[in-house]
């Protein structure tokens, strides 16, 4: 009776020290996940070179006074009105060419509506001021560069009171407003584009490559006969200036870089 006692004690241990020793099952590795995925890094964003060449962004008219020069986008440029005679004649496809072989054609044009008040007779152009003696301009086509001329008649500026013409030299020229009712000549760098309400107009030049005539701006009061506000000459050329409003223009802004000429659409407050 004892021995059955015996074998239960003895086997009950054995049957504990089975179930301790067993070992647990080894865990599997978890997949890697990557979240985040990589990312790869752009070089920094070079600026165009026209933001290097910092003397196109300002002008200092005096001493203590300087104007900012900022970008503008070419659409805002493009929608601005200009004058009809500042814009570049577009001739029909059976007179373009021979428009390029003749300019005089292009102002014959131009003084079928200048009125009674403007004749050209052969080489010389007639301008007949309301308070004043006709004035009498006569071309000068010779070889001698000290006194070759040419006189050309561009248009009637009847917000302003003046007539505007292009004098030509034997290399340049310039531009000069004439008094519709004094006679009073005004030697101009450009075509004036006046301001919308009138007081005003500006006048740029470009000839960065040749230099023949003066690179700059020029600001103008017009009550009254022009009157010269301020000017500068400077190394960049403006063209073809069009008003923002009353105070601000917006202009092409020629300059000289790596051997090139480049052009920008710039803004600035020529007004206070």
């Amino acid at each position: 009776m004892l021995r059955p006692r015996l074998l239960l004690v003895v086997a009950l241990p054995t049957t504990l020290a089975a179930c301790t020793l067993r070992m647990p099952l080894a865990e599997r590795p978890r997949p890697v996940v990557n979240i985040t995925p990589s990312i790869t890094l752009l070089p920094p964003p070079k600026p165009p070179r026209i933001y290097s060449l910092a003397h196109l962004d300002t002008l200092a008219v005096h001493r203590n006074h300087v104007l900012a020069i900022f970008p503008a986008p070419r659409s805002a440029y493009d929608a601005l009105p200009s004058p009809e005679w500042m814009r570049t004649n577009q001739a029909d496809e059976n007179e373009g060419d021979e428009l390029d072989l003749d300019p005089q054609k292009e102002e014959r044009q131009r003084l079928r509506s200048a009125g009674p008040l403007v004749k050209r007779a052969g080489r010389t152009l007639w301008l007949h001021p309301t308070a004043h003696a006709p004035l009498r301009l006569v071309d000068n086509p010779t070889e001698d560069y000290d006194i070759n001329i040419a006189y050309e008649y561009i248009a009637s500026l009847p917000t302003i009171g003046q007539w505007l013409l292009s004098v030509h030299l034997y290399e340049g020229g310039y531009y000069v407003l004439i008094d519709q009712r004094t006679g009073h000549r005004t030697p101009v760098w450009g075509p004036p584009a006046i301001s919308p309400n009138g007081r005003h107009f500006v006048c740029g030049n470009s000839d960065v490559l040749a230099h023949y005539e003066p690179n700059g701006l020029q600001v103008w009061a017009a009550d009254g006969a022009p009157r010269l506000l301020w000017e500068r000459e400077t190394e960049w050329g403006v063209q073809e200036p069009r008003w923002l409003d009353d105070h601000s223009i917006l202009f092409q802004q020629d300059f000289f870089d790596k051997d090139d000429v480049d052009t920008r659409i710039v803004r600035m407050k020529v007004i206070p």
